[in-house]
């Protein structure tokens, strides 16, 4: 990956922590409403983990393709994982 490797490391090992804790909770019958704040969350910091993944993806290796072939081969790839994320 080429992208900014200590922010996406950062961003999962908190989401990691948080999904730790959200297990703690439920062990412990924590309040619903709690742990499902906590859920989103995690699913936030995943989030924007996965942005910066995808920008780093268009920035580096779609940009750097060696070839017009491999640009729009990874360009696909870009858009095909759009049509899972933005169904």
């Amino acid at each position: 990956m080429q992208g900014d490797k200590q922010k996406v490391s950062q961003l999962l090992k908190t989401a990691r922590g948080q999904i730790d804790a959200i297990l703690a909770m439920i062990e412990d019958d924590r309040y619903c409403m709690d742990i499902s704040q906590q859920v989103m969350a995690a699913q936030a910091l995943l989030g924007r983990a996965n942005k910066e993944i995808l920008t780093a993806h268009l920035t580096h290796c779609v940009r750097n393709a060696k070839s017009g072939a491999e640009r729009e081969e990874k360009a696909a790839e870009l858009a095909a994982l759009l049509n899972k994320l933005l169904p």
